[in-house]
Protein backbone atom coordinates (compact mmCIF):
# COMPACT_ATOMS: atom_id res chain seq x y z
CA UNK A 1 0.00 0.00 0.00
CA UNK A 2 1.15 2.90 -1.30
CA UNK A 3 2.37 6.17 1.48
CA UNK A 4 1.55 9.73 0.87
CA UNK A 5 2.67 13.13 1.55
CA UNK A 6 1.69 15.14 3.88
CA UNK A 7 1.28 18.84 3.57
CA UNK A 8 4.18 21.15 4.26
CA UNK A 9 4.01 25.49 4.01
CA UNK A 10 6.75 25.18 2.06
CA UNK A 11 4.81 24.12 -0.33
CA UNK A 12 4.54 28.10 -0.87
CA UNK A 13 7.69 28.39 -2.33
CA UNK A 14 7.38 26.38 -5.37
CA UNK A 15 5.94 27.12 -8.62
CA UNK A 16 3.42 25.19 -9.78
CA UNK A 17 1.15 25.89 -13.09
CA UNK A 18 -1.99 24.36 -11.80
CA UNK A 19 -3.56 23.78 -8.15
CA UNK A 20 -6.18 20.96 -8.28
CA UNK A 21 -8.65 20.74 -4.85
CA UNK A 22 -9.45 17.47 -4.23
CA UNK A 23 -8.14 14.20 -5.02
CA UNK A 24 -11.42 12.29 -6.42
CA UNK A 25 -10.65 10.48 -10.27
CA UNK A 26 -11.88 14.03 -11.75
CA UNK A 27 -9.05 15.74 -10.28
CA UNK A 28 -6.41 12.89 -10.64
CA UNK A 29 -7.27 12.57 -14.49
CA UNK A 30 -7.27 16.71 -15.13
CA UNK A 31 -3.70 16.58 -13.08
CA UNK A 32 -2.69 13.48 -14.78
CA UNK A 33 -3.55 15.11 -18.71
CA UNK A 34 -2.24 18.50 -17.76
CA UNK A 35 0.81 16.78 -16.14
CA UNK A 36 1.04 14.65 -19.59
CA UNK A 37 1.22 18.38 -21.58
CA UNK A 38 3.88 20.08 -19.64
CA UNK A 39 2.32 21.50 -16.85
CA UNK A 40 3.00 21.22 -13.08
CA UNK A 41 0.37 20.23 -11.12
CA UNK A 42 -0.23 20.20 -6.77
CA UNK A 43 -2.97 18.04 -6.29
CA UNK A 44 -4.49 18.84 -2.28
CA UNK A 45 -6.64 16.24 -0.25
CA UNK A 46 -8.03 17.26 3.02
CA UNK A 47 -7.93 13.72 3.67
CA UNK A 48 -5.00 11.51 4.90
CA UNK A 49 -5.59 9.31 1.80
CA UNK A 50 -5.65 10.13 -1.88
CA UNK A 51 -8.33 9.07 -4.20
CA UNK A 52 -11.65 10.37 -2.87
CA UNK A 53 -14.37 7.51 -3.56
CA UNK A 54 -11.17 5.45 -5.01
CA UNK A 55 -9.58 4.87 -1.80
CA UNK A 56 -9.95 1.91 0.54
CA UNK A 57 -9.69 1.64 4.68
CA UNK A 58 -8.02 -1.56 6.36
CA UNK A 59 -8.74 -3.28 9.53
CA UNK A 60 -6.23 -5.80 10.22
CA UNK A 61 -6.46 -8.53 7.80
CA UNK A 62 -9.64 -6.56 6.20
CA UNK A 63 -9.92 -4.03 3.52
CA UNK A 64 -12.49 -2.90 1.14
CA UNK A 65 -13.42 0.11 -0.76
CA UNK A 66 -15.85 3.36 -0.19
CA UNK A 67 -17.21 3.79 -3.62
CA UNK A 68 -16.06 1.95 -6.19
CA UNK A 69 -17.97 -1.39 -6.94
CA UNK A 70 -18.09 -2.23 -10.35
CA UNK A 71 -16.80 -0.62 -13.30
CA UNK A 72 -18.05 -1.48 -17.63
CA UNK A 73 -16.23 -1.25 -20.48
CA UNK A 74 -12.60 -0.96 -19.13
CA UNK A 75 -11.77 -5.14 -19.95
CA UNK A 76 -12.33 -3.60 -23.69
CA UNK A 77 -8.79 -2.39 -24.86
CA UNK A 78 -10.21 -0.23 -27.42
CA UNK A 79 -13.50 1.23 -25.26
CA UNK A 80 -12.71 4.74 -24.77
CA UNK A 81 -13.27 4.70 -20.74
CA UNK A 82 -10.47 1.32 -20.91
CA UNK A 83 -7.67 4.00 -23.49
CA UNK A 84 -8.30 6.95 -20.61
CA UNK A 85 -7.49 5.26 -17.78
CA UNK A 86 -4.54 3.68 -20.02
CA UNK A 87 -3.75 6.98 -20.70
CA UNK A 88 -3.16 8.07 -17.25
CA UNK A 89 -1.69 5.85 -15.70
CA UNK A 90 0.52 4.21 -17.75
CA UNK A 91 -1.51 0.90 -18.53
CA UNK A 92 -0.11 -0.26 -14.93
CA UNK A 93 -3.86 0.04 -14.30
CA UNK A 94 -5.30 -3.61 -14.25
CA UNK A 95 -8.79 -4.76 -14.66
CA UNK A 96 -10.31 -8.10 -12.93
CA UNK A 97 -13.18 -9.25 -15.21
CA UNK A 98 -15.86 -10.01 -12.79
CA UNK A 99 -18.55 -12.93 -13.83
CA UNK A 100 -20.85 -12.24 -16.43
CA UNK A 101 -23.64 -12.04 -14.49
CA UNK A 102 -22.45 -9.23 -13.03
CA UNK A 103 -25.95 -8.18 -10.89
CA UNK A 104 -29.35 -10.10 -9.57
CA UNK A 105 -32.10 -7.85 -8.36
CA UNK A 106 -34.14 -9.97 -6.26
CA UNK A 107 -37.61 -9.25 -5.22
CA UNK A 108 -39.86 -10.92 -2.68
CA UNK A 109 -41.33 -13.29 -5.08
CA UNK A 110 -38.40 -14.00 -7.19
CA UNK A 111 -35.01 -12.21 -8.95
CA UNK A 112 -33.96 -11.77 -12.40
CA UNK A 113 -30.36 -11.64 -13.32
CA UNK A 114 -28.28 -9.21 -15.63
CA UNK A 115 -26.14 -11.39 -17.96
CA UNK A 116 -23.69 -9.84 -20.82
CA UNK A 117 -23.24 -9.82 -23.33
CA UNK A 118 -25.85 -7.52 -24.38
CA UNK A 119 -27.28 -9.89 -26.55
CA UNK A 120 -27.75 -12.53 -23.71
CA UNK A 121 -29.21 -9.33 -21.80
CA UNK A 122 -32.14 -8.73 -24.14
CA UNK A 123 -32.62 -12.48 -24.39
CA UNK A 124 -32.68 -13.18 -20.79
CA UNK A 125 -35.25 -10.61 -20.40
CA UNK A 126 -37.71 -11.50 -23.36
CA UNK A 127 -37.59 -14.95 -21.58
CA UNK A 128 -38.26 -13.44 -18.27
CA UNK A 129 -41.05 -11.60 -20.30
CA UNK A 130 -41.87 -12.90 -23.37
CA UNK A 131 -45.07 -11.05 -23.83
CA UNK A 132 -43.22 -7.54 -23.82
CA UNK A 133 -40.57 -8.77 -26.34
CA UNK A 134 -41.36 -5.26 -28.77
CA UNK A 135 -41.28 -3.14 -25.29
CA UNK A 136 -37.69 -4.44 -24.52
CA UNK A 137 -36.40 -4.42 -27.71
CA UNK A 138 -37.04 -0.98 -28.16
CA UNK A 139 -36.05 -0.30 -24.80
CA UNK A 140 -32.64 -1.75 -25.55
CA UNK A 141 -32.40 0.97 -28.93
CA UNK A 142 -33.50 3.81 -26.73
CA UNK A 143 -30.02 3.00 -24.81
CA UNK A 144 -27.74 3.87 -27.61
CA UNK A 145 -30.17 6.46 -29.08
CA UNK A 146 -29.30 8.37 -25.62
CA UNK A 147 -25.59 7.48 -25.85
CA UNK A 148 -25.37 9.18 -29.16
CA UNK A 149 -27.25 12.40 -28.42
CA UNK A 150 -25.07 12.61 -25.24
CA UNK A 151 -21.93 13.15 -27.53
CA UNK A 152 -22.43 16.97 -28.93
CA UNK A 153 -24.25 17.52 -25.34
CA UNK A 154 -21.08 17.09 -23.11
CA UNK A 155 -18.53 18.17 -26.63
CA UNK A 156 -20.58 21.52 -25.76
CA UNK A 157 -19.23 22.09 -22.29
CA UNK A 158 -15.61 21.95 -23.69
CA UNK A 159 -15.93 24.62 -26.36
CA UNK A 160 -14.60 28.14 -25.60
CA UNK A 161 -17.51 29.34 -23.94
CA UNK A 162 -18.83 32.00 -27.50
CA UNK A 163 -18.79 29.13 -29.65
CA UNK A 164 -20.44 26.98 -26.84
CA UNK A 165 -23.43 29.19 -26.13
CA UNK A 166 -23.52 29.68 -30.03
CA UNK A 167 -24.08 25.90 -30.77
CA UNK A 168 -25.75 25.30 -27.28
CA UNK A 169 -29.28 24.86 -29.26
CA UNK A 170 -28.49 22.42 -32.00
CA UNK A 171 -25.96 20.21 -29.78
CA UNK A 172 -28.04 20.05 -26.75
CA UNK A 173 -31.85 19.44 -28.38
CA UNK A 174 -31.16 15.81 -28.92
CA UNK A 175 -29.96 15.19 -25.89
CA UNK A 176 -32.54 16.77 -24.11
CA UNK A 177 -35.26 14.88 -25.84
CA UNK A 178 -34.20 12.31 -23.43
CA UNK A 179 -32.73 14.03 -20.31
CA UNK A 180 -36.07 16.09 -20.17
CA UNK A 181 -38.41 12.92 -19.58
CA UNK A 182 -38.34 10.76 -16.21
CA UNK A 183 -37.33 7.36 -16.50
CA UNK A 184 -40.68 5.84 -15.06
CA UNK A 185 -41.96 8.67 -18.29
CA UNK A 186 -39.85 6.87 -20.90
CA UNK A 187 -40.45 2.95 -19.39
CA UNK A 188 -44.23 3.07 -19.29
CA UNK A 189 -44.42 4.78 -22.92
CA UNK A 190 -43.47 0.88 -23.54
CA UNK A 191 -45.18 -1.28 -21.21
CA UNK A 192 -47.43 -0.36 -18.12
CA UNK A 193 -45.88 -3.87 -16.79
CA UNK A 194 -44.90 -2.90 -13.02
CA UNK A 195 -42.61 -6.10 -12.86
CA UNK A 196 -40.62 -5.01 -15.87
CA UNK A 197 -40.46 -1.36 -15.33
CA UNK A 198 -39.01 -2.62 -11.87
CA UNK A 199 -37.01 -4.72 -13.59
CA UNK A 200 -35.20 -2.06 -15.78
CA UNK A 201 -34.67 0.35 -13.31
CA UNK A 202 -33.00 -2.33 -10.53
CA UNK A 203 -29.84 -0.73 -11.21
CA UNK A 204 -31.00 2.85 -9.87
CA UNK A 205 -28.86 2.52 -6.94
CA UNK A 206 -26.12 3.09 -9.19
CA UNK A 207 -27.51 7.10 -9.72
CA UNK A 208 -29.36 7.36 -6.74
CA UNK A 209 -32.96 8.52 -8.14
CA UNK A 210 -35.75 6.07 -8.62
CA UNK A 211 -37.15 6.22 -11.84
CA UNK A 212 -40.24 8.97 -11.07
CA UNK A 213 -37.51 11.20 -9.60
CA UNK A 214 -34.66 10.25 -12.47
CA UNK A 215 -33.76 11.45 -15.66
CA UNK A 216 -33.67 8.82 -18.56
CA UNK A 217 -30.80 10.06 -19.60
CA UNK A 218 -28.69 9.32 -16.54
CA UNK A 219 -30.65 5.62 -16.45
CA UNK A 220 -29.45 4.91 -19.58
CA UNK A 221 -26.12 5.72 -19.03
CA UNK A 222 -26.00 3.42 -16.34
CA UNK A 223 -27.78 0.36 -18.08
CA UNK A 224 -25.73 0.81 -21.09
CA UNK A 225 -22.46 0.91 -18.94
CA UNK A 226 -22.80 -2.93 -18.03
CA UNK A 227 -24.34 -4.42 -21.14
CA UNK A 228 -21.49 -5.84 -22.19
CA UNK A 229 -19.32 -7.12 -18.66
CA UNK A 230 -18.08 -5.68 -15.35
CA UNK A 231 -14.78 -5.30 -13.52
CA UNK A 232 -13.29 -4.71 -10.52
CA UNK A 233 -9.51 -2.59 -10.25
CA UNK A 234 -7.38 -5.33 -9.63
CA UNK A 235 -5.56 -4.91 -6.30
CA UNK A 236 -8.47 -3.10 -4.90
CA UNK A 237 -10.17 0.28 -6.03
CA UNK A 238 -7.10 2.22 -4.18
CA UNK A 239 -4.77 0.64 -7.34
CA UNK A 240 -6.62 3.68 -9.38
CA UNK A 241 -5.10 6.28 -7.06
CA UNK A 242 -2.02 4.52 -6.65
CA UNK A 243 -1.35 4.06 -10.58
CA UNK A 244 -2.34 7.64 -11.54
CA UNK A 245 -0.39 9.47 -8.70
CA UNK A 246 2.67 7.67 -9.85
CA UNK A 247 2.37 8.60 -13.81
CA UNK A 248 1.81 12.21 -12.06
CA UNK A 249 4.71 12.05 -10.22
CA UNK A 250 6.57 10.94 -12.92
CA UNK A 251 6.09 13.90 -14.62
CA UNK A 252 7.35 16.58 -11.77
CA UNK A 253 4.13 17.07 -10.17
CA UNK A 254 3.03 16.74 -6.39
CA UNK A 255 0.33 15.11 -4.57
CA UNK A 256 0.14 16.01 -0.97
CA UNK A 257 -2.69 14.91 2.11
CA UNK A 258 -3.91 16.71 4.67
CA UNK A 259 -3.89 19.79 2.87
CA UNK A 260 -7.35 21.68 3.52
CA UNK A 261 -8.14 24.37 1.47
CA UNK A 262 -9.81 27.41 2.94
CA UNK A 263 -10.15 29.50 0.21
CA UNK A 264 -10.35 29.82 -3.63
CA UNK A 265 -8.26 33.27 -3.69
CA UNK A 266 -9.35 35.51 -6.54
CA UNK A 267 -8.07 38.92 -7.50
CA UNK A 268 -9.91 40.82 -10.32
CA UNK A 269 -11.86 38.06 -11.30
CA UNK A 270 -9.37 35.71 -11.52
CA UNK A 271 -8.61 32.82 -9.92
CA UNK A 272 -4.49 33.41 -8.47
CA UNK A 273 -3.93 30.44 -6.08
CA UNK A 274 -5.58 29.25 -2.72
CA UNK A 275 -5.33 30.16 1.15
CA UNK A 276 -4.64 26.92 3.15
CA UNK A 277 -6.67 26.18 6.76
CA UNK A 278 -3.23 27.23 8.25
CA UNK A 279 -3.01 30.67 6.62
CA UNK A 280 -0.38 30.00 3.56
CA UNK A 281 -1.21 31.05 0.27
CA UNK A 282 -0.06 28.58 -2.59
CA UNK A 283 0.03 30.58 -5.66
CA UNK A 284 -0.87 29.14 -9.92
CA UNK A 285 -2.52 30.49 -12.61
CA UNK A 286 -5.02 28.12 -12.99
CA UNK A 287 -7.05 26.42 -9.86
CA UNK A 288 -9.27 23.32 -10.72
CA UNK A 289 -11.42 22.33 -7.92
CA UNK A 290 -12.85 18.98 -7.63
CA UNK A 291 -14.36 19.71 -4.50
CA UNK A 292 -18.06 19.30 -5.65
CA UNK A 293 -20.16 22.51 -6.90
CA UNK A 294 -21.68 23.06 -3.58
CA UNK A 295 -18.30 23.07 -1.75
CA UNK A 296 -16.67 25.62 -4.23
CA UNK A 297 -19.68 28.15 -4.73
CA UNK A 298 -20.59 27.55 -0.73
CA UNK A 299 -17.34 27.59 1.03
CA UNK A 300 -14.69 28.08 -1.07
CA UNK A 301 -15.69 31.05 -2.57
CA UNK A 302 -16.98 33.08 0.50
CA UNK A 303 -14.69 36.22 0.11
CA UNK A 304 -15.43 36.76 -3.63
CA UNK A 305 -17.04 39.43 -4.19
CA UNK A 306 -19.10 38.32 -7.05
CA UNK A 307 -19.51 35.15 -5.50
CA UNK A 308 -23.76 35.62 -4.83
CA UNK A 309 -24.88 34.86 -8.48
CA UNK A 310 -22.66 31.89 -8.58
CA UNK A 311 -23.54 30.78 -5.14
CA UNK A 312 -27.28 30.93 -7.29
CA UNK A 313 -26.90 28.42 -9.14
CA UNK A 314 -27.37 26.16 -6.27
CA UNK A 315 -30.79 26.78 -6.02
CA UNK A 316 -31.08 25.04 -9.64
CA UNK A 317 -30.21 21.75 -8.35
CA UNK A 318 -30.40 19.32 -5.65
CA UNK A 319 -28.20 17.12 -3.19
CA UNK A 320 -28.72 13.34 -3.69
CA UNK A 321 -29.50 11.54 -0.56
CA UNK A 322 -26.57 9.94 1.89
CA UNK A 323 -26.48 6.01 2.41
CA UNK A 324 -25.39 3.82 5.32
CA UNK A 325 -22.46 1.04 4.24
CA UNK A 326 -22.17 -2.01 6.37
CA UNK A 327 -18.31 -3.14 5.96
CA UNK A 328 -18.84 -7.18 6.65
CA UNK A 329 -15.27 -9.47 7.20
CA UNK A 330 -15.20 -13.15 7.18
CA UNK A 331 -12.50 -15.68 8.46
CA UNK A 332 -12.45 -18.11 5.37
CA UNK A 333 -12.25 -17.34 1.51
CA UNK A 334 -14.54 -16.19 -0.61
CA UNK A 335 -14.33 -18.87 -2.93
CA UNK A 336 -14.25 -21.32 0.24
CA UNK A 337 -17.97 -19.10 0.96
CA UNK A 338 -19.25 -19.12 -2.58
CA UNK A 339 -19.75 -15.37 -2.80
CA UNK A 340 -18.75 -15.00 -6.22
CA UNK A 341 -18.49 -11.77 -8.45
CA UNK A 342 -22.43 -11.00 -8.98
CA UNK A 343 -23.53 -8.01 -7.21
CA UNK A 344 -27.15 -8.54 -5.08
CA UNK A 345 -30.09 -5.74 -5.77
CA UNK A 346 -32.56 -6.59 -2.77
CA UNK A 347 -35.94 -5.10 -2.94
CA UNK A 348 -39.07 -5.25 -0.24
CA UNK A 349 -41.25 -4.76 -3.65
CA UNK A 350 -41.46 -3.72 -7.59
CA UNK A 351 -42.10 0.05 -7.29
CA UNK A 352 -38.90 1.31 -6.40
CA UNK A 353 -40.66 5.01 -5.63
CA UNK A 354 -43.18 3.79 -3.01
CA UNK A 355 -40.15 1.79 -1.04
CA UNK A 356 -38.55 4.98 -1.28
CA UNK A 357 -41.24 6.98 -0.05
CA UNK A 358 -41.72 4.24 2.62
CA UNK A 359 -38.01 4.18 3.41
CA UNK A 360 -37.84 8.13 3.74
CA UNK A 361 -40.24 8.26 6.95
CA UNK A 362 -37.73 7.19 9.47
CA UNK A 363 -34.57 5.16 10.42
CA UNK A 364 -36.90 2.56 11.48
CA UNK A 365 -39.02 2.19 8.17
CA UNK A 366 -37.97 -0.68 5.73
CA UNK A 367 -35.29 -0.20 3.63
CA UNK A 368 -36.05 0.70 0.28
CA UNK A 369 -32.87 -1.95 -1.43
CA UNK A 370 -30.24 -3.23 0.22
CA UNK A 371 -27.06 -3.92 -1.99
CA UNK A 372 -25.07 -6.41 -1.67
CA UNK A 373 -21.26 -6.29 -3.19
CA UNK A 374 -18.19 -8.66 -2.58
CA UNK A 375 -14.69 -7.26 -3.08
CA UNK A 376 -13.02 -10.06 -2.04
CA UNK A 377 -14.07 -12.39 -4.87
CA UNK A 378 -14.11 -9.51 -7.75
CA UNK A 379 -10.16 -9.19 -6.85
CA UNK A 380 -7.85 -11.50 -8.74
CA UNK A 381 -5.30 -9.89 -6.41
CA UNK A 382 -6.90 -10.66 -3.30
CA UNK A 383 -5.67 -13.43 -1.58
CA UNK A 384 -1.72 -12.09 -2.04
CA UNK A 385 -2.32 -9.95 0.87
CA UNK A 386 -5.78 -11.72 2.30
CA UNK A 387 -5.25 -14.91 2.02
CA UNK A 388 -7.77 -16.69 4.08
CA UNK A 389 -10.24 -13.72 5.09
CA UNK A 390 -13.10 -12.26 2.72
CA UNK A 391 -14.78 -9.04 2.73
CA UNK A 392 -18.60 -8.04 1.82
CA UNK A 393 -20.13 -4.56 1.71
CA UNK A 394 -24.41 -4.11 2.22
CA UNK A 395 -25.70 -0.19 1.13
CA UNK A 396 -28.86 1.24 1.52
CA UNK A 397 -29.81 4.65 1.47
CA UNK A 398 -29.85 6.99 4.34
CA UNK A 399 -31.23 10.71 5.39
CA UNK A 400 -28.47 13.64 6.54
CA UNK A 401 -31.46 14.96 9.06
CA UNK A 402 -31.90 11.72 10.92
CA UNK A 403 -27.93 11.82 11.86
CA UNK A 404 -27.39 15.75 12.89
CA UNK A 405 -27.68 15.23 16.48
CA UNK A 406 -24.58 14.11 16.53
CA UNK A 407 -23.30 16.35 13.81
CA UNK A 408 -20.60 18.17 16.80
CA UNK A 409 -19.58 15.22 18.08
CA UNK A 410 -15.72 13.58 16.69
CA UNK A 411 -15.36 11.00 14.22
CA UNK A 412 -15.18 7.25 15.96
CA UNK A 413 -15.99 8.68 19.03
CA UNK A 414 -19.86 9.80 19.20
CA UNK A 415 -22.11 8.85 22.25
CA UNK A 416 -23.66 5.56 23.41
CA UNK A 417 -27.02 6.52 21.44
CA UNK A 418 -25.53 7.08 18.16
CA UNK A 419 -23.63 3.61 18.75
CA UNK A 420 -26.81 2.41 19.62
CA UNK A 421 -28.51 2.99 16.40
CA UNK A 422 -25.74 1.57 14.20
CA UNK A 423 -26.00 -1.75 16.31
CA UNK A 424 -29.58 -1.55 15.39
CA UNK A 425 -29.23 -1.15 11.88
CA UNK A 426 -26.26 -3.27 11.62
CA UNK A 427 -28.37 -6.54 12.61
CA UNK A 428 -31.29 -5.50 10.54
CA UNK A 429 -29.14 -5.58 7.46
CA UNK A 430 -27.53 -8.33 8.95
CA UNK A 431 -31.10 -10.17 8.56
CA UNK A 432 -31.62 -9.61 4.76
CA UNK A 433 -27.92 -10.46 3.59
CA UNK A 434 -27.57 -13.67 5.59
CA UNK A 435 -31.20 -14.46 4.02
CA UNK A 436 -29.93 -14.38 0.87
CA UNK A 437 -26.35 -15.63 1.69
CA UNK A 438 -26.70 -17.75 4.83
CA UNK A 439 -23.34 -19.79 4.28
CA UNK A 440 -21.83 -16.74 5.23
CA UNK A 441 -23.14 -16.39 8.79
CA UNK A 442 -20.84 -18.63 10.81
CA UNK A 443 -17.90 -16.92 9.71
CA UNK A 444 -18.33 -13.61 10.19
CA UNK A 445 -15.88 -11.97 12.39
CA UNK A 446 -16.05 -8.00 11.98
CA UNK A 447 -19.06 -5.63 11.50
CA UNK A 448 -18.55 -1.41 10.94
CA UNK A 449 -21.18 0.61 9.94
CA UNK A 450 -20.68 3.77 7.88
CA UNK A 451 -23.15 6.68 7.84
CA UNK A 452 -24.23 10.04 6.36
CA UNK A 453 -21.63 11.25 9.07
CA UNK A 454 -19.32 9.43 7.91
CA UNK A 455 -19.07 10.94 4.60
CA UNK A 456 -19.39 14.24 5.79
CA UNK A 457 -16.00 13.85 7.68
CA UNK A 458 -14.28 11.56 5.34
CA UNK A 459 -15.43 13.02 2.06
CA UNK A 460 -16.35 16.17 2.92
CA UNK A 461 -19.77 16.57 1.58
CA UNK A 462 -21.68 18.49 3.88
CA UNK A 463 -25.00 16.98 3.88
CA UNK A 464 -23.39 13.17 3.48
CA UNK A 465 -24.37 13.17 -0.48
CA UNK A 466 -23.81 10.34 -2.08
CA UNK A 467 -23.20 11.50 -5.66
CA UNK A 468 -23.10 15.25 -5.42
CA UNK A 469 -26.23 16.65 -6.70
CA UNK A 470 -29.27 14.37 -7.93
CA UNK A 471 -29.72 13.28 -11.71
CA UNK A 472 -33.53 14.54 -12.44
CA UNK A 473 -33.81 16.34 -15.26
CA UNK A 474 -33.81 19.51 -14.39
CA UNK A 475 -30.12 18.79 -13.55
CA UNK A 476 -28.95 18.13 -17.19
CA UNK A 477 -30.95 21.61 -18.22
CA UNK A 478 -27.99 23.37 -16.50
CA UNK A 479 -25.34 25.27 -18.55
CA UNK A 480 -23.10 26.16 -15.76
CA UNK A 481 -22.44 22.55 -14.84
CA UNK A 482 -18.91 22.71 -17.04
CA UNK A 483 -15.73 23.01 -16.50
CA UNK A 484 -15.84 26.79 -17.26
CA UNK A 485 -16.96 29.04 -14.20
CA UNK A 486 -17.58 32.85 -14.12
CA UNK A 487 -14.14 33.32 -12.63
CA UNK A 488 -11.34 33.07 -14.71
CA UNK A 489 -8.39 30.42 -14.44
CA UNK A 490 -11.30 28.41 -12.18
CA UNK A 491 -12.32 25.57 -13.55
CA UNK A 492 -14.61 22.75 -12.37
CA UNK A 493 -14.51 18.90 -12.13
CA UNK A 494 -15.35 15.81 -11.35
CA UNK A 495 -19.41 14.25 -11.46
CA UNK A 496 -20.95 17.41 -11.36
CA UNK A 497 -19.51 18.38 -14.49
CA UNK A 498 -20.56 14.85 -15.95
CA UNK A 499 -22.49 12.38 -14.19
CA UNK A 500 -21.67 9.74 -11.69
CA UNK A 501 -19.67 6.96 -11.71
CA UNK A 502 -16.20 6.33 -12.05
CA UNK A 503 -15.74 6.52 -15.77
CA UNK A 504 -17.50 9.46 -15.76
CA UNK A 505 -15.86 11.47 -13.29
CA UNK A 506 -12.48 10.37 -15.10
CA UNK A 507 -14.14 11.82 -18.30
CA UNK A 508 -14.99 15.35 -16.39
CA UNK A 509 -10.99 14.98 -16.17
CA UNK A 510 -10.49 14.78 -19.72
CA UNK A 511 -13.06 17.58 -20.15
CA UNK A 512 -11.75 19.85 -17.88
CA UNK A 513 -8.31 19.65 -19.36
CA UNK A 514 -9.07 19.89 -22.45
CA UNK A 515 -11.00 23.39 -21.32
CA UNK A 516 -8.00 24.34 -20.07
CA UNK A 517 -5.58 23.64 -22.90
CA UNK A 518 -7.84 24.81 -25.08
CA UNK A 519 -6.94 21.23 -27.23
CA UNK A 520 -9.12 18.28 -27.92
CA UNK A 521 -8.33 15.83 -25.79
CA UNK A 522 -11.25 13.18 -27.14
CA UNK A 523 -9.72 12.87 -30.72
CA UNK A 524 -6.02 12.23 -29.28
CA UNK A 525 -7.86 9.18 -27.64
Amino acid sequence: MKSWNKYSSSLADETFDAIIIGSGIGGLCSAALLALHGKRVLVLEKHFKLGGWTHTFRRGKYEWDVGIHYIGEVHKKHSFARRIFDCITDSQLQWSKMDDNYDRIIFPDRSYDFVAPRQRFKEDLIDYFPQEEAAIVTYMDLLYQVALAARPYFTNKVMPRWLGNLTYPFMNRKFYKYSDRTTHDMITELTNNEQLLGVLTGQWGDHGLPPRKSSFAMHAFVARHYLDGANYPTGSSRSIAETVSDLIEAHGGKLVVKAGVEEIVVKNDRAVGVRMEGGEELIAPIVISNAGVVNTFDRLLQEYPGRSSMHGYLDNVVPTASHICLHLGFKKSARNLDFGTTNLWIYPGYDHDQNVAEASKGPDAEFPVVYVSFPSAKDEAWDKDHEGYATMEAITMAHWDWYTDWLGQPWKNRDEDYEALKKKLTDRILDIVFKHVPQAKEHLDHAELSTPLTVNDLANYSLGEMYGIEHSPQRFRQRWLQPYTDVKGLFLTGQDVATVGLSSAVFSGLMTASAILKKNLFKSL
